[in-house]
This record gives structure tokens, sequence and C-alpha cells, in this order.
């Protein structure tokens, strides 16, 4: 059982410069804020979590989590509430901060080291705002797919806003990143997937194709830039694009609403 110790400027320097990406490759770790993103991380299997800060209150008002991470041998350190907010991203930090290592691991991994051929797969392509990524990770999660994958010009994962964003989901299911776009749609296809880009243009129709059973199929899913979408050489690496159908006067959906309703009807369609 590892023994509670009060926090050296020397850990919390190392820790802090994690908030930064260029740190984060270099060390191989990422912070982990919150109750939520604790717990979650700490019940990973394996456990990523390489050590814990904790403010006094914290420690007494998540005193199961400092205990579990304690008893697993995770090194916990109290700090001052000051020093917790230089590690915190948020308005109002929960006194908790967990260094983690990396959970990621290679695409052709995560399709085929699995209990069953994945059914449902995310391919986030271009896409840079850390909270729509980490939105679209957990609505992944919540709808049971098995992947989600990061293209090498989407936004790190573990940036701190899109760690906070996946409310735990990043502990949940396999991430890879930095794939190249045309890579992942062949790996998707030898993992007997079809592959369906979601783009508003589209003549195909998510609604038609969930009634026609198409949606049943094992599908991976490539959501586009916040802005500007799927550029053409991607959605000419899909199997067909699809749009979300608008049936009110709305202009478009966001990416994370139209995210989740890709995402919600395939889920429906392979468990009808």
């Amino acid at each position: 059982m590892a023994e509670l110790t009060n926090v050296s400027s020397v850990k919390v320097k190392a820790a802090r410069r994690l908030r930064k990406r260029a740190f984060r490759e270099q060390d191989g770790g990422f912070l982990a804020e919150g109750a939520q993103a604790v717990r979650e991380a700490l019940a990973a299997q394996p456990s990523p979590v390489r050590e814990l800060f904790v403010t006094a209150d914290a420690r007494a008002r998540y005193a199961d989590l400092v205990g579990r991470a304690a008893s697993s041998g995770v090194p916990v350190h109290q700090a001052s509430g000051r020093v917790l907010e230089e590690l915190s991203e948020t308005v109002t930090p929960q006194g908790l901060v967990a260094v983690c290592d990396p959970v990621d691991v290679p695409l052709e991994v995560a399709l085929t080291d699995v209990e069953h051929p994945p059914r449902i797969a995310v391919l986030l392509a271009a896409i840079r705002d850390p909270g729509n990524a980490g939105t679209v990770l957990r609505t992944a999660d919540a709808a049971g797919a098995d992947v989600v994958a990061f293209s090498d010009t989407s936004v790190d994962p573990y940036n701190g806003k899109c760690v906070r964003a996946s409310a735990g989901s990043l502990f949940h299911l396999p991430v890879t990143l930095g794939v190249e776009v045309a890579s992942a749609a062949t790996a998707f296809r030898r993992a007997g997937m079809q592959v369906l880009a979601a783009d508003g243009a589209a003549t195909d129709d998510l609604d038609q194709l969930e009634q026609s059973g198409e949606l049943g199929r094992p599908t991976a899913w490539v959501f586009g830039n916040e802005a500007w979408g799927l550029p053409a050489d991607v959605i000419a690496l899909a199997d067909r694009s699809v749009r979300v159908p608008i049936h009110g006067r709305a202009e478009s959906l966001n990416l994370a609403a139209a995210a989740a309703v890709c995402l919600y009807a395939t889920a429906r369609a392979q468990r009808g």
C-alpha cells in the first residue's frame, strides 16, 4: 500500500508540464482531473494512474478514491489548494488530479484484439475542438462503439479539456491516435466494416439507411471538422456519404449532435 506524502515542488512542476502537448508526448503521460475521471482511471484494467495529487478537503470528500489509489500502490501526494489550482484547468477545481500513462493502442490492435468482431467504430478526421472530441468519445462509448480513432490532423485526446469532456470514457474503450485517414479506412474494411462518411450535403439519408437495414452491418463512421466538415478526398474514401435529415428549419447540426444521431441509429439497427 502506498503512503500519503506531502508534495514536493519538483513533482508539481513535472506534473504541470503535462498540460502542454509537447511535454505530454515527451513524458508519455497526461493529467486526469476531477473525481469522475480519476474514478474511471483507477477502475480501468490495468489502471494507468501513476500518482495522485489531492487536497486535504478532497482527501476527506473522496476518501474512497484516495483509499483505492493508495491500496493499489499508487503514490498519493497531499497538496494545498493553491498547488492543485496550478495543475487544474477548471474554474472550480475538485482537488483531485491524477497523472496517467497513455491508454491508446494501434488501430489494428483495437480492431483485432477484441472478444467479438467490431460492430461500431468512429474516426475523427481533423477535429480541432477538444470539447467536441471528448463529447463524441463519450457518446461513442454510450452507443457501444468498439474503438474511437483520432486522425493525425485531429486534436490530442489527452488534452485536458478533451479528457474532462469524455467524462471517463477515455478509459472505457480502445482509443487510437495519429492515424492516417486512408489507412484507417483500409483497416476498417479489413475488419469487415462498411465505412460511412457523415456529410450534410450527401444524397443518402440516415433514416433511409436505417429503414433499409444497411445500418445493421458493422459500421465505421467518419466525422469531419466542426467548421468545414469532410473534404472531398476523405468522402471519396468512404463506401458512401450520409446526411442526417433536417426536418425543421435548422441550418445544420453541430458535430456532437450529428455524431450522437448517427451512432445511436447504428446501435439501434444493430440491436434490433
